[in-house]
């Protein structure tokens, strides 16, 4: 059972009490057992509970003894007479007599164990080892064997065995794999569909407006089964909501019914119109939220890909509105709780002119326009909303990592440091859920960091989620040619509309050549007279009779320069020659006469 805090019902406003009771109902209790995967599970768990407990009553009543007992076996109670073992042992032998029982392994099994039961407590040489060692036969080797059940082995079953053996290995166990490779294989990152991601290649570029994305979301593969229309009646509830939403929609570029049913549902979202949907309707509705974020986290990904910045930022402010449930000429004010264009009208006339979210949250609570018709709960609402708000500041900066000096050189790594503070936190506080109560789900509050060039390109595009009060975010990039660069980078929230940062980052390059120039280090310039790997180990196989025709040629070829002793470093060379000539003459080069020139010249030299 969940915590009110795990399932965002803790009511932080009085807007948020409906929320909050509604993600009471779905996410407690029996409602949470009421899902396909949960009750397959159930099934197959209580299916495998009856057969471990049958299996368990069966081994109880009809499994074998693990000790010798011929008492047990001949059903007589223990130090019996000899003459009741006699009588037990025929009366036993009578009834499992071949004759009786034609083709029972069973009974044959258990005419030798009554057989072996009699000799143990007749023959004394029997019974000594029995008594001594548990087994007529006298001490026994430990033998590990698998038990199967009896049904398994019985003749008349053998033909159920092998067809249920075939069923599962040739028709279950394939179709589950294939089941789970064929559901698998349809989903990418972020657990989307490839067909979505390829819908959304097909739509999204430079010239997408925010207004042209509902309908590109309303076209993902997810939505495709469950908003297809089933009935008239789902086509006239449909056009009915087109009708009071058509003013704020961009005109539709598909007539399809799944993509156009899905537009008109985000619309009436975005428009806070739900209140005309059919229970069903709304079902629909809210499913397609459920994906929404990691469908537009990949429509931003495509972006990404296709480097258009300006797509991307729209798909980000998209997100918002989806939360929020607002639309692109709705006042930012409609984010506060009770809040209509009513009162964000009154809140914009007058002086001081109010038109910003930030700007509101900046005037103090006794100057607050808009108010004058709230009770005071509601008024409490929304200075507690005000408070719930983010306030953020953002330092940026550029450097190069292990620099000698503070100039960038072409290809260089540049480094843009971006911090983002929080500053309606306190210090060790950390930010909690979006308040967005027209979003029927909990949602964490993250920020995007995009860096993008003039010309609309993006350099990077990253989504922060820490929660900390101070965020550090690092974006790296290759410094371009020499020159003067201006970048642009913005701060978006995933969440709430006018809070986004957006300032100019300034770069200078210079030009490579202008570097001082790298002098190599001694130690490092021996490292290319070194043996490679491969000569040191043609060096370590050289055979001893090689090793001596070398070495003769070697002496011969010093006496004629006059012998003396070789230095260290002379001898490391005249070792890699070795190697060298050694691998010529692996792969068929027949180089003897220059490779013997070849150490005259360098004893001549020295």
């Amino acid at each position: 059972f969940t915590s009110e805090e795990d399932i965002d019902a803790i009511s932080r406003t009085s807007a948020g009490k409906k929320k909050s009771a509604d993600l009471k109902k779905t996410s407690r209790g029996l409602n949470t057992l009421n899902s396909p995967s949960f009750i397959i599970s159930l099934c197959l768990a209580v299916l495998f509970s009856v057969i471990f407990v049958w299996l368990c009553l069966s081994i109880q009543s009809n499994g074998e003894v693990n000790s010798f007992d011929p008492f047990t076996i001949l059903e007589i109670d223990s130090g019996a007479a000899l003459k009741e073992i006699k009588k037990a042992y025929k009366k036993m032998n009578l009834r499992y007599n071949l004759d009786r029982n034609p083709n029972n392994p069973a009974a044959e099994a258990m005419l030798m164990m009554v057989a072996k039961a009699y000799e143990a407590l007749t023959d004394p040489v029997a019974k000594e080892n029995w008594e001594k060692y548990g087994n007529p036969d006298g001490k026994q080797s430990l033998a590990v064997s698998i038990g199967l059940p009896e049904f398994l082995l019985n003749i008349d079953n053998r033909n159920l065995v092998l067809l249920t053996y075939l069923i599962v290995m040739v028709i279950v166990i394939p179709f589950a794999v294939w089941s789970y490779y064929s559901n698998s294989s349809k989903y990418g990152e972020k657990d989307v569909m490839y067909d979505s991601y390829a819908w959304f290649h097909h739509n999204l570029n430079d010239h997408t407006l925010i207004k042209n994305l509902p309908e590109v979301l309303a076209g993902s593969a997810e939505f495709r089964e469950r908003n297809m229309t089933k009935s008239q009646a789902d086509k006239q509830e449909i056009g009915n909501i087109l009708a009071k939403v058509k003013s704020h929609m961009q005109k539709p570029q598909f007539n399809h019914p799944v993509v156009l049913k899905g537009n008109v549902l985000l619309h009436a979202h975005l428009t806070r119109q739900t209140d005309v949907l059919s229970e069903a309707s709304q079902e629909d509705l809210k499913s397609m939220l459920r994906y929404s974020s990691s469908l537009i986290d990949a429509m931003i990904s495509v972006c990404k890909n296709q480097e258009s910045l300006k797509s991307a930022l729209n798909c980000i402010k998209f997100g918002q509105y989806v939360t929020q449930g607002m639309w692109v000429k709705d006042s930012e004010l409609l984010q506060l709780p009770n809040f209509s264009e009513t009162e964000a009208g009154h809140v914009a006339k007058g002086k001081p002119s109010v038109k910003t979210i930030m700007q509101y949250i900046a005037v103090p609570n006794e100057s607050k326009k808009g108010l004058r018709d709230f009770t005071d709960e509601q008024k409490e609402d929304v200075f507690k909303c005000c408070d719930i708000l983010p306030n953020i500041s953002v330092e940026s900066k550029v450097f190069v990592d292990d620099d000698e000096d503070d100039n960038v050189y072409e290809g260089d790594l540049c480094t843009v440091s971006v911090k983002l503070t929080r500053n309606n936190l306190e210090d060790g506080e950390k930010a909690g859920l979006v308040h967005a109560p027209q979003y029927p789900f909990p949602r964490l509050e993250a920020w995007w960091v995009a860096l993008g060039t003039r010309e609309g390109k993006i350099i990077s595009i990253d989504k922060v989620t820490s929660p900390n009060k101070v965020v550090d975010h690092k974006i790296k990039f290759l410094a371009p040619k020499k020159g003067q660069y201006e970048f642009t980078l913005h701060v978006l929230s995933n969440a709430y509309i006018g809070f986004d940062h957006t300032e100019s980052v300034e770069l200078t390059t210079q030009d490579a050549s202008a570097l001082p120039e790298y002098k190599v280090h001694p130690d490092d310039a021996e490292l290319d007279d070194e043996p490679t790997l491969f000569e040191e180990m043609m060096n370590a196989n050289i055979e001893d009779d090689s090793d001596s025709d070398e070495e003769s040629d070697s002496d011969d070829e010093s006496e004629e320069e006059g012998i003396r002793e070789l230095s260290a470093a002379e001898s490391k060379k005249q070792e890699l020659q070795k190697a060298r000539k050694k691998a010529a003459a692996a792969a068929g080069d027949d180089s003897d006469s220059d490779d013997d020139s070849d150490v005259e010249e360098l004893h001549a030299d020295e």
